[in-house]
């Protein structure tokens, strides 16, 4: 198998490159289970952002950092749930379409959730920033919560993303067409 050598936060891996599209490959940068990429990357964001009152994510992939830049800097982190649960009330939801998942998705926040997030300002974290569809989704679950957005970031902006403006990231993903 083919793969893409990433230096972020001071660290090496070695990325799979996985088949995305008849005419695209691009590198699969998985944070589960890398205790320690997951608390360098953290730690190295929390340097970038602004300050902040909560950390929102999107379920699933972006959770371990979520959780970890939580840990270090002492900030709540909620998570954009794909589903409602049966402990969510009166929920607010919007849908996504992500290079990574097949098919159309949603995502959720309780009314609890919403509440923590209205009159806060609020860092979108999430593991890599590709089409940007999932940050949009959680922009706007945040809007709906009437929370304030400082910051939306990320440890990778991927292709095109990299060229976006309005977002903090630690290092380029570059995507890999076929022939």
């Amino acid at each position: 198998m083919s793969t893409y050598s990433l230096k972020v936060a001071g660290l090496e891996r070695e990325l799979p490159l996985c088949h995305a599209s008849d005419s695209l490959d691009i590198a699969a940068f998985i944070m589960f289970s890398d205790v320690e990429l997951t608390v360098a990357c953290a730690s190295e964001l929390l340097k970038k952002v602004p300050e902040f009152d909560i950390i929102i994510t999107a379920e699933s992939k972006g959770i371990p950092l979520a959780y970890e830049a939580s840990r270090q800097s002492g900030k709540k982190y909620i998570v954009g749930r794909k589903s409602v649960k049966l402990y969510m009330t009166n929920s607010i939801g919007v849908t996504v379409k992500s290079i990574t998942t097949e098919g159309e998705q949603k995502l959720f926040l309780s009314s609890e959730d919403a509440a923590e997030v209205a009159g806060r300002r609020v860092l979108i974290l999430d593991d890599v920033i590709s089409t940007g569809e999932s940050l949009r989704a959680l922009e706007e679950l945040v809007k709906a919560a009437k929370g304030n957005i400082v910051c939306k970031a990320a440890v990778l902006a991927e292709g095109v993303a990299a060229d976006r403006e309005d977002i903090v990231y630690l290092e380029k993903l570059p995507v890999f067409p076929r022939s």
